[in-house]
């Protein structure tokens, strides 16, 4: 069956994490946006296993579901007064047992900081893992913990608990926290995991980069590039997600990714990488960004204050990449780049994503079209015209064909996306532009 899955997200334990972050809220707002299959996030925090231990329970093998009692019993944002429709969506959603741990320690001669994710098939082996992980930092403090643990230990902590779990770098561009992270990252997975390195089989691209960037890499042919929201709140779910047509358990997902095979590992969404946080070079507090080629004639250092600039992803890449622009592998799993539905409807109307205008439309949309992943990828352009208008379905068309205007991010910054430009008109793709 075809799956849409997030499989990164963070709790309310997590620190900048909005308080609605919670188990009946996810299950709503993923159905909302076409998601099967949820990664829980932070299972290592002890107060949200315990939520997820005592709200959920087995459904398919390795996945699990919110108990009828608890949507019942449950506030959940998005649902008015007792409407079954919404708690019967709530219900049809699948969760898999994820979490994302902050490695700090020094390698190499270097402080590297790695965040890496881990998926577990089961409760007990969830449980497991927390007890040793538990000898080795404090799990309380966060719900994404900082451990001073090498990423190869890790890696070798929980497959001895359970060779099912998986480990996947967690969004592995980002300058400060990742795998290849300019600024305190490795070259490479070899590098990092050593001879642990044939049990990496995926890696997450993150926001700032998507897979045409990481297809310049051949070391990555065979690696899967997984992508997901890492959302901090429920709006944010699904802005990055896996598309899979494959059996609904834990094993047919881990199997569709691993296996790399295109008729069960269908294609990723994707943000377009430039509204990233870090997909340019600069410095957020000097209003500095640069494309690679301005940081090299800059010789790495900010104009304004003269101290070194983050390197971003697109930097990053090109530094490590062996193929041109364009390079693509024969085995590579195609990608669709899209816009959030919130943020199109924001343009279309001229208003703020978050206006209450922006939220009556977006639920009016969602109650006849059932989701944001469809409205987005497949109703047709005279449907939204009749129940929307021309301007979002030109707009939803203009994202469709990439026909969009972004100054890249920077330095912890968003890019700025533009769909109609100025005057309304039609701006070139910026990637065309970058690239």
């Amino acid at each position: 069956m075809r799956i849409a899955a997030d499989l990164h997200i963070h709790s309310k334990y997590s620190r900048a994490v909005s308080p609605g972050m919670t188990l009946e809220n996810i299950a709503l707002w993923a159905e909302k946006k076409g998601i099967q299959v949820m990664g829980t996030g932070d299972f290592t925090h002890p107060q949200w296993f315990h939520e997820i231990k005592t709200k959920l329970e087995p459904e398919e093998e390795g996945l699990f579901k919110l108990k009828a009692g608890e949507v019942l019993h449950s506030s959940i944002t998005g649902i008015t007064g007792n409407d079954s429709r919404m708690q019967n969506s709530a219900l049809s959603t699948r969760f898999l047992l994820t979490t994302e741990i902050s490695s700090i320690y020094s390698k190499g001669g270097k402080v590297r900081r790695i965040h890496n994710l881990v998926f577990a098939p089961s409760i007990e082996t969830v449980e497991k893992i927390n007890t040793k992980l538990g000898w080795i930092g404090n799990l309380k403090a966060d719900g994404r913990p900082i451990l001073g643990l090498d990423s190869k230990k890790l890696l070798k902590i929980v497959l001895d608990i359970d060779p099912r779990c998986v480990l996947a770098p967690a969004h592995a561009w980002t300058p400060w926290f990742s795998i290849f992270g300019s600024m305190s990252g490795f070259n490479s997975i070899e590098e990092c995991f050593e001879e642990m390195s044939p049990h990496i089989f995926a890696i997450e691209t993150g926001l700032s980069s998507d897979p045409a960037m990481n297809w310049r890499l051949s070391v990555l042919d065979k690696i899967s590039l997984i992508s997901n929201s890492d959302s901090h709140s429920l709006q944010k779910l699904g802005r990055e997600a896996n598309v899979f047509d494959c059996e609904l358990s834990y094993s047919g997902i881990i199997d569709a990714i691993k296996s790399k095979n295109p008729q069960k590992f269908l294609y990723t969404i994707e943000f377009f990488p430039e509204e990233g946080k870090y997909h340019y070079d600069g410095h957020r507090d000097c209003g500095v960004y640069f494309s690679p080629e301005e940081t090299e004639g800059h010789n790495g250092t900010c104009p304004v204050c003269g101290r070194k600039l983050t390197v971003g992803v697109l930097n990053r890449v090109h530094e490590l990449a062996d193929r041109p622009i364009g390079g693509k592998p024969a085995n590579a799993i195609p990608f669709k780049n899209l816009i959030p539905l919130d943020e199109i409807i924001g343009e279309a109307l001229g208003v703020g994503p978050k206006s209450k205008k922006v939220m009556e439309e977006y639920e009016k949309l969602i109650s006849k079209f059932g989701s944001e992943l469809n409205i987005l990828l497949n109703v047709p352009y005279d449907e939204i015209i009749q129940a929307s208008g021309s301007r979002l379905a030109e707009a939803i068309k203009r994202v469709r064909e990439g026909k969009v205007n972004i100054r890249p991010g920077y330095d912890g910054e968003y890019g700025k996306i533009s769909i109609f430009g100025e005057e309304g008109k039609i701006e070139e793709n910026p990637q065309a532009k970058l690239f």
